[in-house]
């Protein structure tokens, strides 16, 4: 098809043009949500705003420029394309066009966090097999901010990694941690071969990384981190600082309309604020969407649906509690997801996917199938509203003290128990629970039924207070954790009861 022919004006010196997440081959938000377009043109002029295909045109919208910006919300479209997108700036007698070629409709995921959400394609087990199938999925379309950081909100991206295109081998295994994101990218493929309709991934990351830099400055109020940026006081510097990629790499994002968002970030945290994660990440969650809801007038849900990964290992066998920590502070200190301060979230659990062999540190294991798979159950369940999936991994729902030397923990699903482990789980034998206090001593399973385990407390000659489970580093070997769900092959997550701040029984 040819493009329809245009009128090309004469204003070039109120730079007419779109935003600059707007390009050739994009998708838009399908119904119900209704599609944002904006960008710039000069003060006062009228701007009009039409969806074609080769043969029709299906709508029109008109606005005003207001303080240099023209903003527009298409009506609901269907899953679909192509289309184009025409703009017209009609300002003092003068008419001006631009167009968007390729368009689709169809759902928009945005990818955000550290550098595991950096990965590219090849860079993970089996790269050169997924890569070969890149040119299978030309309705999954692929955008990546380029990495800036800025002190106040920027209301535009300063620059684009990877501008709207259809995938290639190239764009998704070019170089380490540079190209497109391996987790997005098989995240929206399973989700395609689902749907059967056109997905735009939208990666938005950087390696290294803490939650503080993704964040704005009402969630550092709110959670009471300290911050003045450049300021010793921080004890970051560059993109580390807080609130600077939020400003530079999500506020300029938030007229795009959007269906849900995955995150895996975490590990940048294990030595910073970790004990504060359980509410900068919530707080996090909750102002994206507020803002995401208002910059797109109320298209992007005010709830939108948010997974992300719990992060996997790094050390093996070392003494040292704070990935386990943050893990469960990734849940708000309840242990699953959704929960009653994270409503509408999805996790994947990760902690049996350390690769000891990863040449590239085994911080960055390279089992991304798996991860985006966990993902892509969770988008399911609570985006997609299939109550039939299985997305979470077995969690206890009540615990039975049979004797003084049995405990049984009755779970959630029927189980798949792959080892007797002697050490996963961990009781806590003292008089009183007190965390900072507490002597926790690893305890054998010693038999399972459909749905519990039993743990012998041979070795506990006191009250059992607290029990935990696989508050490790490194809890197992890979995908080979003790417990599973029998459905669905998904890990149990870690826990702890009684939790330091919430309870999930």
């Amino acid at each position: 098809m040819e493009a329809p022919t245009l009128n090309h004006g004469f204003c070039a010196e109120f730079l007419f043009r779109f935003g600059s997440y707007y390009a050739d081959h994009m998708v838009l938000q399908k119904e119900p949500g209704r599609a944002v377009v904006w960008g710039y043109g000069a003060v006062g002029a009228i701007i009009r705003v039409s969806v074609l295909t080769d043969s029709n045109t299906l709508t029109h919208e008109v606005t005003r420029v207001n303080q240099g910006v023209w903003n527009v919300s298409l009506r609901p479209f269907g899953p679909g394309g192509p289309f184009w997108i025409i703009a017209e700036q009609n300002y003092s007698r003068r008419v001006e066009s631009i167009v968007l070629k390729d368009v689709y409709f169809g759902d928009i995921w945005l990818c955000g966090g550290q550098s595991n959400m950096e990965m590219t394609v090849s860079q993970i087990i089996n790269a050169s097999e997924v890569l070969s199938l890149a040119s299978h999925y030309p309705y999954i379309r692929l955008f990546q901010a380029g990495l800036n950081e800025s002190a106040e909100e920027l209301n535009d991206l300063e620059s684009i990694a990877v501008q709207w295109s259809i995938p290639t081998a190239e764009i998704l295994g070019q170089g380490n941690f540079t190209s497109f994101s391996a987790v997005c990218w098989l995240f929206g493929q399973y989700l395609y071969d689902k749907l059967q309709y056109p997905i735009g991934l939208v990666e938005s990351c950087w390696g290294g990384t803490p939650i503080e830099a993704w964040s704005s400055q009402r969630v550092l109020h709110k959670c009471k981190i300290p911050f003045s940026i450049g300021n010793r006081v921080n004890e970051k510097t560059g993109p580390h600082q807080p609130t600077v990629l939020w400003n530079a790499m999500i506020h300029p994002l938030r007229r795009m309309t959007i269906t849900g968002a995955i995150w895996y970030q975490g590990e940048a945290n294990t030595n910073w604020h970790s004990a504060q994660y359980n509410c900068t990440f919530p707080a996090m969650i909750e102002d994206w969407r507020q803002v995401f809801h208002q910059g797109s007038g109320g298209a992007t849900q005010i709830d939108f649906p948010f997974g992300f990964v719990q992060l996997s290992t790094y050390h093996h066998a070392v003494p040292d509690d704070s990935f386990p920590w943050i893990r469960w502070h990734q849940t708000a200190d309840f242990g699953y997801a959704p929960n009653p301060k994270m409503k509408r979230t999805f996790m994947a659990v990760a902690m049996d996917l350390g690769d000891e062999k990863s040449p590239y540190g085994t911080i960055h294991p390279r089992y991304k199938q798996d991860v985006a798979y966990r993902l892509y159950l969770g988008a399911r369940a609570v985006a997609y509203r299939e109550t039939a999936v299985v997305f979470q991994g077995p969690f206890p729902k009540d615990i039975q003290l049979k004797n003084s030397t049995e405990l049984t923990i009755i779970y959630t699903q029927e189980l798949t128990v792959l080892e007797l482990s002697r050490d996963i789980f961990e009781v806590c034998c003292c008089t009183t629970w007190n965390l900072s206090s507490c002597k926790w001593l690893s305890v054998p399973i010693v038999d399972h039924s459909v749905n519990t385990i039993s743990l012998s407390l041979n070795q506990c000659h006191q009250k059992v207070t607290g029990i935990r489970y696989a508050w490790m580093e490194w809890p197992c070997d890979l995908k080979k954790c003790p417990l599973y769900s029998k459905d669905s092959n998904l890990p149990a997550p870690t826990f702890m009861i009684p939790p330091a701040h919430n309870g999930p029984l």
